[in-house]
Order: C-alpha cells, then structure tokens, then sequence
C-alpha cells in the first residue's frame, strides 16, 4: 500500500515538474527571444527575394541590386525634383491643375497683371467691390471632394519625394565602394556584407516604403510634375515595374524580418509618419491677401502721383527736406528698437517749407497789405484774416523750437538720446522713450493740423477778397485802387496765384491729416 502510494507520488510530482517547466521556459525571456529569431531565419529561408542570409547574418549582393534598380529609376527625378518640396509654384500648380476651367478663369482676373489692367479703366472703389465677388465666386470653386483630392495629391507628392530623397547612394556604397554617384552605366561588384552595416539604413527605408502603395493615382502626380519641368522626370513604365517589387517586398516584409534578425530584435516593429498637410486653405487666403495688396498698392501709386504732383505745383520739385532732426535719418535708430519713431516727417517737411518758403515771404506781404491799407466795410472779415493769419505766424515759431529741441542738445533731444542708452537694461526707460515720442508726433500732427486748419480760414477769407475785387461797386474792401497804389505786383494776379498755392498746399495736407484721424 505505502510502496504504490509513493509511486504514485512520484508519478505527479514529475508530471507537474514537466507542466512548470513549459510555463517557466515559456516565461523566460532570452529563451522566447531566442526561438523568435529562429522562426525569423526560416522564415526568411523560405522568401521569394533573398536578400539575407541568415546563418552568418549578410545582407548579400541581391539585396544591393534591389536598391540599384530602385535607384536608377527614381535617379532623374532626384535631380529634378530637389528643392520641389520648398516650391510655392509646384503646390500652386498642384491646386490650379485640379479647378474647373471656370474657376481658373476667376484665378486669373484675380492676378496682379489682371488687377492692374482693369484698374486702368475703373474706378479703385468699383474694381475692389469687383474683386470681392469675384473672391466669393472662387471659394464656391473649393467644394468638399475638390478639397480633398488637392490635398491628396500634394501628400502623394510628398510621400513621392521622401522616397527618392532617401540616401540610396549612400547604402550601396557599403556594397561597392568604387561606385560613383548616378552613374548608371557602371557596372557594380557588389559583395556580401554584414547586415549591421546597412540594419540602420533599413530602418530609414521602411519609414518611406510603406508610403509607396501601388493604387495611387501616379500618373496625375506625375502629368502636374511633367509640367513643371516641362520634361518626364520619370520613366513611367519603370516606375509601374517598380511598384510591383515594392508591393512584393512590402507584402513579404522581407526588410522587417532582416532587421529583426540582424539585430537580434525580433519584436522591432517599423515607424512611420504618413503626410497630412492641407494647403488648399493657405492657398485661398494667399490668393484674396494678394488681390488686395495689389488695389491697396494701386491706391497707394495713384495717391503717390497725386502727391508728386501737387509738391511740384506748390514747390516746383517732389524733394522737399527741411527738417533737420524730425527725419527719417533718425528714425533709423529707433528702427533698431523695435519702434516706430516719428510718424509725421513728410506732412511736418512740407509744413516748413511752406511757412518758410511762401508764408513769411508772400503770403505775409500780401496779408500785410490788405489788412493794414485796406479800409474794411466790417471788422468781422479782417479780423477772421488776422486771426489765423497770426496764429500760423505762431506756429511757425513753435516748429523751429520743435524740430530745434529735438536736436542732441535740445531739451528733448537729450532725453530721447538718454532713454536710448539706458533701454537695453532699463525696462522704465524704454516706457519713457516710448511716452517721449508719442508727446513728440502728438505735438507734430498738432503743428499740421492747426496750420491746415488756419491755412484753410486764410484760403476762404482770400476768396472772398478776390470775388469782392471783380464787384462793382465793392463791398468788402472800399479802396482798392489805394492797395494797387502800394502793391509791388499785379493785385488781382497776386491774390489768385496764392489763393492757388494755400488751396493745393492744403489737398497736400488732406492725404496726410486724413490718415492721421
């Protein structure tokens, strides 16, 4: 009884022995490691490409020849197609290629060239509500599939160029080091290699391989390419040969299993990203950002002449520099501090130039003789004149303090050159020069508008003057022979000739005080 008892003991204990030994061996990590690698090898033993040998661990001649091919049929598009991932005017082919030829058309009456030929017959305001719908008109022509099908072939595009970007030249270097680069009429010794030499190489492949898949709609890819070179920068039924391979080792994973091998890594498993990018949106707002531009420097031109015209009928040139610390040339200076420095110089310029130049000259000899030889029907009119006619004196005297002060020496000046030095480190100081120039262009748009506005007063006021000289009788001023007595020059001439120069120094100014409110 106690002899078949421990038999029967024994018998267990051995059979649960067996059982944890399964389950241990299954548990131990180097052993599983180890049968996984196994498995790889035959495996790999039985594929159809052999590239590999797994006893000794090559990647051998064939697997070098399979990238050589590769590499002569991607060849010319790498040289094509080098800086066509950066190329605005490759993704603009991409989009435009795909619209229906009527929203072609409404890209086209959207270009500068178009813009402006228009803008040669219309008026700026017609021509920009124009655009507009024809902006809204171009954006029906983006609809949902359209949409998606553009951004499917800008990311097969992309999938295109990582893949003849990869370093083909370079893993096959490994196999013979006498060949030369894209020159297909060597022909190659390749050599078995160790696979750790190229294991890296692998992994770098099978990030761009599985982007490769044979349904694609290549021949439209390749139709906007051809286009853009103008020349194939593919053989197209090599490149469908090629697929084929591509197919076959990507179905076979023969690369994977090498790696895995080579590395002693059977659960390596390949990383890959694949493109995502939308460009249609960019496209569209770059398209209605460009139109715009264009009126907006149209406009900009039209004034720009505008402008240049009236400095040369009131200042007989467009130069007109009279300020000597209010300028551009010191704005260089702030530009280095991220700030927009003075803001009025031009209108402030032909201020000065015009106080300077005409009104203290001209004007005031005229002014001086109406309102002191001249007897006046009302004080109402004269005193108006007077007025504005002193408080542009005034101001002519304010704006050579101003521009003076902001001289290196000058009150202002100083403090602005101080502020400067000291903004690097100072935060305070850079909140003071910025208080210092806003005081500074507030005081000059001041200077602008108050001569405008007195100017203006002086202009109607000399109208006035002027329409009373033709009356018979007169009824503002009663002696006129007595002022043509005194006058230097041809009365009627003189006040017309400066009625004309404050009436266009003042639509001068209108260009600059209107952007100024």
């Amino acid at each position: 009884m106690d002899e078949k008892s421990g038999s029967s003991t024994d018998s267990d204990s051995g059979f649960v022995q067996k059982v944890l030994s399964i389950f241990f061996r299954g548990m131990d990590p180097e052993r599983e490691k180890r049968r996984l690698l196994r498995d790889i090898a035959k495996d790999l033993k039985k594929k159809k490409y052999k590239f590999y040998k797994p006893s000794s661990g090559e990647a051998l001649p064939a697997l070098a020849k399979f990238f050589h091919d590769t590499y002569k049929v991607i060849g010319p598009a790498q040289v094509f197609l080098e800086h066509a991932q950066s190329s605005n005017v490759l993704k603009n082919m991409i989009i435009e290629t795909s619209l229906p030829k009527d929203v072609q058309a409404i890209r086209d009456e959207l270009s500068e060239e178009s813009i402006r030929a228009k803008a040669d017959s219309m008026d700026t305001k017609a021509l920009a509500n124009e655009l507009r719908e024809k902006m809204v008109s171009f954006f029906s022509g983006f609809k949902g599939d359209k949409v998606k099908e553009i951004d499917s072939t800008y990311n097969l595009l992309t999938c295109f160029l990582q893949f003849i970007h990869f370093d083909y030249y370079f893993l096959l270097k490994k196999f013979d080091s006498n060949l030369p680069e894209r020159d297909f009429a060597y022909n190659p010794k390749f050599e078995s290699i160790n696979a750790e030499y190229v294991s890296d190489d692998l992994k770098d492949f099978l990030e761009v391989l599985p982007l490769i898949r044979k349904d694609a709609d290549w021949d439209h890819l390749f139709d906007i390419l051809q286009n853009y070179k103008e020349t194939e920068v593919i053989n197209r039924s090599a490149w469908k040969k090629l697929l084929r391979t591509l197919d076959g080792v990507t179905k076979e994973a023969v690369f994977e299993q090498i790696v895995r091998h080579a590395d002693s890594d059977p659960y390596f498993k390949p990383q890959y990203s694949e493109p995502n990018e939308r460009i249609v949106e960019e496209y569209i707002n770059k398209v209605k950002t460009q139109s715009e531009m264009t009126v907006q420097k149209i406009l900009n031109e039209r004034q720009n002449r505008k402008v240049d015209k009236l400095l040369k009928v009131v200042f007989g040139t467009t130069a007109v520099s009279r300020m000597k610390n209010y300028t551009e040339k010191e704005n260089l200076k702030f530009a280095k501090k991220m700030l927009g420095g003075y803001t009025y110089i031009k209108p402030l310029n032909y201020v000065k130039a015009f106080l300077l130049d005409y009104f203290k000259r001209d004007i005031k000899v005229l002014i001086d003789l109406l309102l002191i030889r001249g007897k006046w029907s009302t004080n109402l009119m004269s005193q108006q004149l007077s007025e504005s006619f002193h408080a542009v004196m005034e101001v002519s005297d304010q704006l050579l303090k101003f521009d003076d002060a902001l001289g290196e020496d000058g009150e202002r000046g100083a403090r602005i050159k101080t502020y400067m030095a000291r903004s690097e480190k100072d935060k305070n100081a850079m909140v003071s020069l910025r208080k210092v120039l806003k005081e500074t262009n507030e005081e000059a748009l001041d200077i602008i508008q108050t001569t405008s506005q007195n100017l203006i007063t002086i202009g109607k006021g000399l109208k006035q003057v002027l329409e009373d000289y033709d009356k018979k009788p007169h009824e503002l001023i009663m002696n006129w022979k007595e002022i043509e007595q005194y006058s230097e020059k041809d009365v009627k001439e003189n006040i017309t000739e400066i009625y004309k120069k404050i009436y266009y120094f003042i639509q001068l100014m209108q260009y600059y005080v209107k952007k100024a409110k």
